[in-house]
């Protein structure tokens, strides 16, 4: 995570101060308390400064604590978050700076602080933050007041302990990689979606991604999977930004190499533009839009026997499909769906219609001044897929009919996206309208295939309630709620199960999904959106239209029918 902050310029008349005496630079010693300012909108209690111990002091880089975190533990939490700062400082030492300068380049050495190793700084953030970097740390105070003339990136105590700690310190050393890169050498700042790109690949570059279980990209792909349309430029800084940018960079590496990344930053022009060059520079005749439009077909099929362009061969992503916007048309002899929506630029949309029979028909409209990209996958009862272009005149409306939809062919699914604007890209960009409209029509359709595509889907769906049954039964290893719950119990194992439980349920039911033992207020509210969300089984037959957050017997009976008891 990268934080910009634009210069105070301070004009102090005419007057031009230069320092010519001789400059001596004293290292940090270890134990030596330092002052230092921080993110106030990163910190888990909105500090803007803080003191902090030296704890380590490596050959590459000084490792410092706030006080207020490190003060709190005895000796034995001492002695295992030093054992962890040694274990990062060789890391950083022998992989994570060896690999990323031998790669990208070397930071600003020996830097603003004229001293040649950099600063590490672990101090509590707010939840889900791995680390950041300021770039006005870089500046002098009276360029920019609270900076820290150091060389310098925040990680979070949270981490501090755990191994993935080592991919947030590659993501943040390459920031300041790039902040000498780019700003310090052509005076130009990158695009912040790109500063994130590589510092997002830094980890795999790294080799940190190769176990994939509780690796940083891991994480990454299940919140891309949660929102792959995310736009992949527009920049607000949420989890879901890093998503869509961790698999586009992955995949863009991965078939057009990483000299691409390094390309681009050593080059005065930034973003797109930098990144066609690279790729013209290194042979390519596709360009950043292309390989886009080819990123979108990939993440939906993810399978090189439709093109080499449409697949990743990483072993940890082979596996990796996004789940389209499914949309049913109504096994009857005339139907119709419409659908309106709107898409950002660069940022992916996946439409998959199924049921109907007969011919179907798709209209698509768009707002005229923009240029819609579509695509749609039609794919045959045998499983032969196929991949076609949906043209749209310049009022951009396109229409195509597909015979035999429902018999011959059992889906199809629409693709489509943007790529008006190239540069400046901010933290809120505009929005593109759209709509379309699906149809079919079939004649002599029978009541028995209505009935035999009804029994289908019934099966079909206890099938799927019998495999997140046996999930669920195995994640939690909780036996059968026979007891009634409620607030105010404490270290109590059937709490802790209900706790499991309701995290499983996702961000909607229990975000916080801390496993306490404890029936507190998270927990009571977690059960009440619960028992609202089955409110026709649970509060109905109790004459309720709220949720109580008391686990009596409708609550136990429905959580024990979804976990299968």
């Amino acid at each position: 995570m990268i934080r910009k902050f634009k210069l105070k310029v301070l004009l102090l008349g005419s007057l031009l101060i230069f320092f010519s005496l001789p400059f001596f630079v004293w290292a940090d010693s270890l134990g030596q308390k330092t002052d230092f300012f921080i993110d106030p909108s990163h910190d888990v209690k909105a500090r803007d400064s803080i003191t902090a111990t030296l704890q380590l002091r490596g050959s590459q880089a000084y490792f410092y604590i706030d006080n207020y975190w490190w003060d709190r533990f005895g000796l034995a939490k001492e002695k295992e978050v030093k054992a962890a700062l040694s274990s990062l400082s060789q890391a950083f030492e022998n992989e994570i700076y060896l690999i990323l300068t031998s790669t990208f380049g070397s930071e600003w050495k020996p830097g603003i602080d004229k001293d040649s190793r950099i600063t590490v700084l672990f101090h509590p953030m707010a939840k889900g933050i791995g680390g950041y970097f300021r770039s006005g740390d870089e500046y002098s105070e009276l360029q920019f007041p609270n900076s820290n003339e150091r060389e310098i990136l925040y990680l979070n105590t949270d981490y501090i302990t755990e191994s993935i700690v080592k991919s947030f310190l590659a993501h943040e050393f390459t920031h300041l990689i790039t902040f000498n890169q780019k700003e310090k050498k052509y005076k130009v700042e990158e695009e912040v979606w790109l500063n994130e790109a590589r510092a997002e690949y830094a980890p795999t570059l790294v080799g940190y991604d190769s176990e994939y279980e509780g690796s940083n990209l891991q994480g990454r792909v299940e919140k891309f999977l949660a929102k792959p349309s995310d736009s992949l430029t527009e920049w607000q800084n949420k989890i879901s930004d890093y998503g869509v940018l961790n698999l586009f960079t992955q995949y863009l590496v991965e078939h057009y190499g990483i000299e691409i990344l390094v390309n681009s930053l050593h080059s005065s022009k930034t973003g797109i533009a930098s990144l066609n060059e690279a790729l013209e520079k290194n042979g390519f005749e596709k360009n950043f839009s292309q390989i886009f439009r080819d990123w979108t077909i990939a993440v939906l099929v993810n399978d090189c026997s439709f093109g080499q362009n449409y697949c990743y061969q990483n072993e940890n992503l082979v596996d990796l499909r996004i789940a389209p916007s499914l949309n049913f048309l109504p096994f009857v002899s005339k139907t119709s769906l419409r659908i309106e929506d709107s898409i950002k630029d660069w940022s992916g949309r996946w439409y998959k219609l199924v049921g109907g029979r007969g011919s179907l028909n798709l209209e698509f409209d768009g707002i005229d001044e923009v240029n819609f990209h579509l695509f749609y996958l039609i794919c045959e009862e045998s499983g032969e897929c196929s991949l076609e272009t949906l043209s749209l005149d310049e009022q951009q409306r396109g229409t195509t009919t597909i015979a035999d939809f429902g018999t011959n062919y059992s889906f199809l699914t629409l693709i489509l996206f943007t790529q008006e604007k190239t540069e400046d890209f901010g933290e809120l960009e505009p929005a593109h309208p759209f709509s379309f409209e699906a149809s079919t029509m079939e004649e002599d359709q029978t009541i028995k295939a209505l009935l035999e595509q009804i029994a289908f889907l019934k099966v079909e769906i206890a099938k799927v309630q019998a495999q997140i049954n046996a999930i669920l039964k195995k994640k939690l290893a909780c036996q059968k709620f026979e007891q009634n719950l409620y607030f105010g119990l404490r270290d109590n194992s059937q709490v802790k199960c209900l706790q499991e439980f309701l995290k499983s349920q996702g961000n909607g039911i229990y975000a916080e999904g801390l496993i306490t033992g404890n029936f507190l207020s998270l927990t009571n509210a977690a059960v009440i959106r619960f028992q609202e969300k089955y409110a026709p089984e649970i509060l109905a037959p109790l004459g309720l239209e709220k949720g109580t957050g008391y686990f009596g017997s409708k609550t136990r009976t429905k959580v024990n029918q979804l976990m299968g008891w």
